[in-house]
């Protein structure tokens, strides 16, 4: 198993700048595509791109269950997207079909023949949340989320040669790619420079170094820290690569857990009736923070 990567990233000098947050890593799932996980978690997680060529990556999701979800004539929007780098929307109804079911019409049903003419046409094919509908790739999703304890999801892209699906983005996720057929070759761009960034395409006046630019062919396997920008474009025949994402806790999530933290056991109205029933309520609730605060602990 061989492993590339560009640039070397910093080195956590305390726990508090590990991304692991200090915990060790344990996944036997990451361990068939990275390796040594705990080397992995050290030197690549959240800290620089990097591509794996494990003996068999064997993504759950590939060309054959496409046709089969395709025959199965279930498939249908939002799964189901067509979508391009250069700002063009294509509609809907540029790859999908309505039915008539009961005497009523439904709409957003893939077709497949509009889809393959999208295809030649340079769309890109995206298949949203594939872990919601294709239960091979659901039971891969629930043990990596187990394993790591996070929120992982599946998507899965069909580009042909030349074809760009996303420009240039950030992901508020890290992602793995599978790379099932074809080749696609992948150009990965460095993380943001500042905390408060924003997932999705870059806008034009920002311009970020690239640390990474590689072919990725079948049974090949893509690391993209959360956040480092990227973009793809088919290479050869037909590419086709499953994204696992993985989703890390944000502020929100910790002001969640915070709120769930200073107000255990909490027993209070939920309408206080006049003023000095709000203000006992409001006393109560400050004594609460107060005493909870000072046991809280990041770890929490």
């Amino acid at each position: 198993m061989t492993a590339a990567a560009h640039s070397p990233g910093p080195t956590p000098a305390d726990p508090s700048a590990d991304p692991t947050g200090g915990r060790t890593m344990e996944s036997p799932t990451l361990a068939a595509w990275v390796g040594d996980v705990a080397g992995f978690a050290e030197r690549r997680w959240q800290r620089e791109p990097a591509v794996f060529t494990p003996p068999s990556s064997a993504p759950p999701f590939d060309l054959d269950e496409l046709d089969a979800a395709f025959d199965s004539g279930l498939l249908r929007t939002p799964y189901l997207e067509m979508v391009r780098s250069n700002k063009v929307v294509v509609p809907p109804d540029a790859y999908t079909a309505s039915r008539v079911v009961n005497g009523i019409t439904y709409s957003g049903f893939a077709d497949r023949a509009k889809v393959v003419a999208q295809l030649r046409a340079g769309a890109t094919l995206l298949l949203r949340c594939v872990d919601q509908w294709h239960r091979p790739t659901g039971e891969l999703v629930a043990r990596l989320s187990e394993e790591l304890d996070r929120r992982v999801e599946a998507f899965f892209f069909v580009t042909p040669v030349g074809g760009q699906g996303l420009a240039v983005h950030r992901d508020d996720a890290d992602v793995f790619v599978l790379q099932v057929a074809g080749s696609k070759t992948w150009y990965v761009h460095d993380a943001p420079a500042v905390a408060d960034w924003q997932p999705g395409e870059l806008p034009d006046d920002e311009h970020s170094p690239r640390l990474l630019h590689t072919l990725l062919e079948p049974g090949g396997v893509l690391y993209v820290p959360r956040g480092f920008a990227h973009r793809a474009v088919g290479a050869a025949g037909l590419s086709a690569h499953l994204s696992l994402t993985i989703r890390d806790v944000c502020l929100q999530d910790l002001r969640t857990a915070l709120e769930e933290l200073l107000t255990e056991g909490l027993d209070l109205p939920a309408r206080p009736l006049g003023e000095p029933a709000v203000a006992d309520a409001c006393a109560a609730l400050l004594r609460q923070v107060r005493t909870a605060s000072d046991t809280v602990t990041p770890d929490d």
